[in-house]
Formats: structure tokens, sequence, C-alpha cells
């Protein structure tokens, strides 16, 4: 055995024989030193934009959960049409829809002023899935008036603030109030990619409303909702692979809800006329069963 190595036969190192409980000569480290001081620069940096991050991630979740609020109203609609309401009937949800949109503006408000002199970019995986929600509750509000699609321009215009809309809460910093004191304006601006995520979630919405239209008896919102779907879903397709993958990922399931509506159309072009009105909810509940199992099959 060699003399490097111990009884065990592991080969010595240096360290071993350093003793363990004493304490290296030397000077204490200065607290006051250059290094020091830097370093202690960096931690009140990271921990500002850490917290930063987590507010932003607790708006975000307020601007979601408010967002899914004015949706599920907004299928009220539907029904309300089934139920014969009148048309200041219809009206007044779509005020009340835009109350709830105009609350979840002022969070995003509060969203800007966070973001207010820093690069959206670096913050923006906090904040994407409430644009995307939020996105996607604008573009139904605006189908349900218009039978049309918002621009991504026309979104962003909603998001431009003045002083007058700052709420009483009010999270920027001193320098960055300063700055906003003499622009006067805050704004946020939806990216290409949170637009395209939240109309591809759109397309599950008008589903839900088409599904909910055949079964009311309504015969002409599913032609108008599959028209629509056709129209996104060729634009979507343009796109391919070339697109992020969130937006690829979503494309199959934009096809299972066009192939859903089309199958509403079927059902009210060819067996509408035999079929009462009241049943046609029944067979087209059949009829989306068998979808999903061929689609779950293969």
């Amino acid at each position: 055995m060699s003399n490097k190595e111990g009884s065990g036969g592991f080969r010595k190192r240096k360290h071993d024989n350093f003793p363990h409980n004493q304490r290296r000569e030397g000077k204490d480290v200065n607290s006051s030193s250059p290094v020091m001081l830097a370093f202690k620069s960096f931690q009140q940096e990271l921990d500002a934009r850490h917290d930063k991050y987590e507010r932003l991630v607790k708006l975000s979740r307020d601007i979601t959960v408010e967002s899914k609020r004015t949706i599920f109203l907004l299928h009220r609609i539907t029904s309300s049409q089934y139920l014969n309401y009148s048309a200041p009937d219809m009206e007044e949800i779509l005020t009340e829809s835009e109350i709830k949109l105009d609350g979840v503006r002022q969070k995003i408000l509060q969203v800007a002023q966070e973001l207010s002199g820093e690069d959206m970019h670096q913050f923006h995986r906090a904040i994407t899935t409430g644009l995307q929600e939020y996105v996607e509750a604008v573009s139904f509000q605006h189908f349900i008036k218009t039978r049309s699609l918002i621009s991504m321009d026309e979104i962003n215009k909603q998001l431009i603030f003045t002083a007058e809309d700052n709420g009483k809460e009010n999270t920027t910093s001193s320098s960055d109030a300063q700055d906003n004191k003499q622009c006067g304006t805050w704004r946020l601006k939806i990216t290409p990619v949170d637009y395209l995520l939240g109309v591809a979630d759109l397309t599950g919405e008008l589903m839900r409303m088409c599904i909910n239209s055949v079964g009311n008896g309504d015969i002409d919102t599913p032609f108008e909702v599959s028209q629509f779907l056709r129209h996104v879903y060729d634009g979507f397709s343009f796109i391919g692979n070339t697109g992020p993958y969130e937006v690829s990922k979503k494309l199959y399931t934009l096809k299972q809800s066009l192939a859903k509506v089309e199958n509403a159309c079927y059902a009210l072009k060819v067996r509408g006329s035999e079929i009462p009105k009241h049943m046609l909810a029944d067979v087209f509940s059949v009829k989306t069963e068998m979808i999903d199992q061929e689609e779950g099959i293969s």
C-alpha cells in the first residue's frame, strides 16, 4: 500500500490535515468595502424584482378571475334569448359586462404602473395568463355585439390610461410616479402571442354558445358561429408550425370546436325539419359524444 493511502485504501487529500475546529487566520471581511457594497446593492435589486414579480402574479390571477366571471355573464345572453327576454334585458347584460371589464382594466392599470420603466418581456410570464383571459372576454363580448373579431389594435387602445383613470391604489415607485406625472399616461400593450392565444380560447366559448343555441332552438347563431370559426381556423392554419409552440398546440383544440359546430349545423340543416326544436339538443349531444369517442380512440 502506498504511503499516500490511508488504512481504508482511500487516497488522502491535502486538506485532510487541516484542523477543522480552528478558524483560518485572516482579517474579518469589511462590510464597508466596495465589493460588499456592490453585492448589497445587487441583493436589494434582486429582492425588489422578485417582489414585483409576485405582485404581478397576484394581479394576473385577479384579472383571470374577473375575466372568467365576465364570460360566464355573457353566456346568459343565450339563455335570455331562449326565455324570450326583451332587447333591454340583453342590453342590461352587455352593460353589466362592460362594467366588469372596466374593473378588469383597473387591474391592468396597476400592472402598467408596475411595469412603468421596466422591460415588459422580463415580467411577461407573470402576466400572460391574465392578459390571455382578458383578450378572450373582450373578444367574446365584441363578437356578441358585432359578430366579428376585435383587432389587437382596438384592444390596445382600451389599455391606454390617463391620470383620471388611476385608482386609489398606486403601486409605482417615487421615480416612476414622477415620470408618469410628466407623461400623464400609462399603457400596456397586448403582445401578438397573447392575442392569438386569447382568440384560440375564444373558439371554445363560441362552441359552447353554439351548443346552448341549438338546445334553445336558435337556428341562426350556429351558422354564424360556424362561418366565423372557419375564418379563424384558416388564419391559424397559415401560421402552422412557424408560430409559438402554444399557438400550434391550441390549433388542435380549435379544430375540435369547429367540428362540433359544423355537426350542429348539419343537425339543423339536414334533420332540423324532422326533429322538434326541443329535441335538437339531445340529438346534438349524442353526436358530440360520438365525435369525442372517435377522437379519443384515434
